[in-house]
């Protein structure tokens, strides 16, 4: 009797520490079946298959993480460290403000860049999609739940090892490992020529999927906008990462990016589009964004999301 009532203690125990935890955490938004109109089921379905379809299985291993051959200016991609990774898959291209707008319909939540705001000017069905970072692992983990699938944004670690195609030592993520302007990244001139087609503002858009993928068969991971990566940032990671699947640091202020902003090939060549190089931001709001632009521009009008599934098997 005693070993059966300590049982039952330890079991309530259990459940109410669980429900103080996924109260006091970010709920991932869920699809409202009663508000769901056949067509935008049909959305909703053609949506996860793509997603199915555009996971490219990445199989684990051991690689040097990190500024490999002093190419790099920043000193937080320093020092290389070996870290060993579980497989995964991750998503051939970023999400569109396409993809974003199904998934805000289905769980009624806001359009990401609110319509009324001057951003809202570039957004276009086949770009990137502008997010905050929850706003970018809301949508991952939504499609998780539809799929059932364990689906999230990358570590940094994933993203870099995808990139180097499985780690080997490769600067640029693109199909041949360099910048070759015009050929395989935007030049300059074409950059403009996409304004003019969109008749878009001054700022720089993106438009997916318009160059060859890298070897692994990953579009526009060195521009195109950076993409949200899990982890938190510290400047001294990699000083202490772990081996074995590292997720960054516990706790922090800002969080980690990888890729680059919509740029051409010859600023990309002076080493924004690295394959090693890490930037970082507040994952909401840019702690210098100006106050008399909130509202007007989105903050995270450069930062996209790309997903993973975290499972060591290719999908079925």
């Amino acid at each position: 009797m005693i070993n059966r009532n300590l049982a039952i203690i330890l079991l309530s125990t259990f459940a109410l520490s669980a429900c103080a935890k996924s109260a006091n955490e970010p709920q991932t938004p869920s699809t409202n079946q009663k508000n769901v109109s056949p067509e935008l089921q049909a959305q909703i379905q053609k949506l996860l298959e793509k997603t199915k379809k555009n996971m490219i299985f990445v199989e684990g291993g051991t690689f040097m993480m990190g500024d490999f051959d002093h190419y790099d200016s920043k000193i937080d991609s320093k020092p290389v460290h070996k870290v060993t990774l579980d497989s995964f898959s991750m998503s051939a291209y970023k999400a569109t403000y396409a993809d974003l707008d199904i998934y805000s319909a289905a769980t009624n939540t806001p359009k990401v860049v609110s319509t009324e705001s001057l951003s809202s000017k570039a957004r276009y069905p086949n770009s990137s999609a502008g997010v905050s970072w929850q706003e970018g692992r809301n949508y991952c983990q939504w499609l998780g739940k539809q799929l059932k699938l364990d689906i999230d944004l990358p570590t940094e670690a994933q993203w870099e090892y995808a990139a180097r195609n499985r780690g080997q030592k490769i600067h640029f993520p693109t199909n041949t490992g360099k910048i070759e302007d015009g050929v395989n990244v935007w030049s300059f001139e074409q950059r403009i020529q996409l304004r003019k087609k969109y008749k878009a503002p001054k700022s720089l858009i993106s438009e997916v999927g318009q160059y060859p993928p890298s070897a692994l068969g990953f579009y526009d991971l060195t521009t195109d906008n950076y993409e949200w990566m899990l982890d938190w940032y510290a400047a001294d990671y990699y000083q202490h990462s772990p081996e074995k699947n590292p997720q960054g640091p516990k706790t922090g202020a800002e969080k980690v990016l990888r890729s680059a902003k919509p740029l051409d090939g010859q600023t990309l060549q002076m080493g924004e589009g690295l394959t090693v190089r890490r930037s970082h931001t507040h994952p909401i709001q840019p702690i210098d964004f100006p106050e008399r632009f909130k509202g007007v521009i989105n903050p995270n009008f450069d930062n996209s999301v790309r997903c993973v599934v975290n499972q060591t098997k290719k999908i079925m």
